[in-house]
């Protein structure tokens, strides 16, 4: 079994194209195709369907497509002992993560590392919870931060930090309470809402909170639904309606009054943080070093 076939494979699987396998790559688009069917060939098996421009793995595509993944990373592993014996750590990592830790934990945990590891570069991609899981599911990445558990016996979840929601407000008379205090639960009928997108993790917990408290989501006046968080902020400041928002997405914003936040009697909206992996496919070394060290500053900055 050819090592470029099984390269050229997990492009494909990966960026659901042979055109853009063959741009990363740097070979021609005629190879990548020889490369696979050289691939199906040698394992009398078909691994990859073509429907139009649709790509997809059929079943012996996603089992070899486990072990090449773990072939590969095999090769890096020795790779990447060999540099740090030579002193040197370089390479590229690729992140998904949720809006919260991307704003609020990533840019420190990033900086830390490359004091230690300047050779290392980074992209980091904003997709929600629910698409994280996704694209570590379908290959897509490698791992990625998020603020939800979703069930699945394919994905392995570490802590990562703690995090609370509270409820934000226009800064006006009607919210003249001291930041930080206690709202009844009545507010929860009597005034609008703005809610994060579907498979957001504030707006699962949200719901599952409520859900446990007997609180019908049909009785809460939701006038939109939005994906940044940073729009949600500013539609409540502008008294368009109320939201949950991260704790620690709003202490700069309650010191110049932008808006109030408050907690709601009876009501506790707290998670956590996680770094999530394919616990079948094994982390290349890079991101095994990235993740450990990322465990270890959550762990001792206590954030």
């Amino acid at each position: 079994m050819d090592f470029r076939q099984l390269e050229t494979f997990v492009e494909v699987a990966k960026l659901k194209s042979f055109s853009k396998a063959a741009e990363k790559l740097y070979i021609t688009q005629p190879t990548v195709t020889n490369h696979i069917q050289n691939l199906e060939k040698e394992l009398g098996t078909l691994l990859i369907n073509r429907l139009g421009k649709t790509i997809t793995l059929t079943h012996a595509g996603n089992l070899l497509y486990t072990y090449a993944i773990n072939i590969l990373n095999t090769c890096d592993k020795a790779k990447f002992e060999l540099a740090t014996y030579k002193g040197k750590i370089q390479g590229h990592i690729h992140i998904y993560s949720s809006s919260v830790p991307r704003n609020y934990l990533l840019p420190n945990v990033i900086k830390s590392f490359l004091n230690v590891y300047p050779d290392v570069t980074f992209t980091i991609g904003n997709k929600d919870s629910k698409k994280v899981i996704k694209s570590i599911l379908e290959g897509e990445t490698d791992f990625g931060i998020l603020g939800a558990k979703y069930s699945s016996n394919n994905i392995k979840y570490l802590d990562l930090m703690d995090d609370e929601l509270l409820l934000i407000t226009p800064n006006t008379d009607e919210f003249s309470f001291e930041n930080l205090s206690e709202l009844d639960k009545d507010v929860l009928f009597k005034e609008k809402f703005i809610f994060r997108e579907e498979g957001s993790g504030t707006r699962a917990l949200v719901e599952e909170v409520l859900q446990k408290s007997k609180i019908p989501l049909d009785r809460i006046n939701i006038v939109s639904y939005v994906e940044d968080p940073n729009m949600v902020k500013e539609l409540v400041s502008l008294g368009v309606g109320l939201s949950f928002i991260s704790k620690r997405a709003i202490k700069s914003d309650l010191d110049i009054g932008k808006y109030k936040a408050f907690y709601i009697k009876g009501l506790k909206f707290t998670r956590k943080f996680y770094f999530a992996y394919h616990k079948n496919r094994q982390l290349s070394p890079l991101n095994e070093k990235f993740r450990d060290f990322m465990l270890k500053f959550t762990k001792d900055q206590e954030i």
